[in-house]
């Protein structure tokens, strides 16, 4: 897996955990009842996720590039932006 990062939207809902998402990663989501659960957990997903990806990993955006993207800004309006590095440390923890 290549050493990289991805930009993620952190959403919170009054009533319901964190909700993780990729912009450059379509379909792959995270939950966790704490901001710092939500995080280690999309980190082991994006590793879970390109273990069996087909073809190539997809190739993250700048963050300056995906403020470019209308769809981006839209889903950012109520989100924390964060940086995420694909990690299967998360899952390994619990074996």
């Amino acid at each position: 897996m290549r050493d990289v990062h991805y930009i993620a939207l952190i959403h919170k809902d009054a009533d319901s955990g964190y909700g993780v998402s990729f912009p450059d990663v379509p379909g792959v989501i995270a939950m966790g009842d704490t901001l710092d659960q939500a995080i280690a957990e999309a980190a082991a997903v994006l590793a879970f996720a390109f273990e069996d990806w087909p073809g190539e990993q997809p190739v993250p955006r700048t963050l300056e590039a995906l403020r470019q993207d209308d769809e981006f800004q839209a889903a950012a309006v109520d989100a924390v932006v964060a940086v995420i590095r694909p990690s299967a440390e998360y899952y390994q923890a619990a074996e």
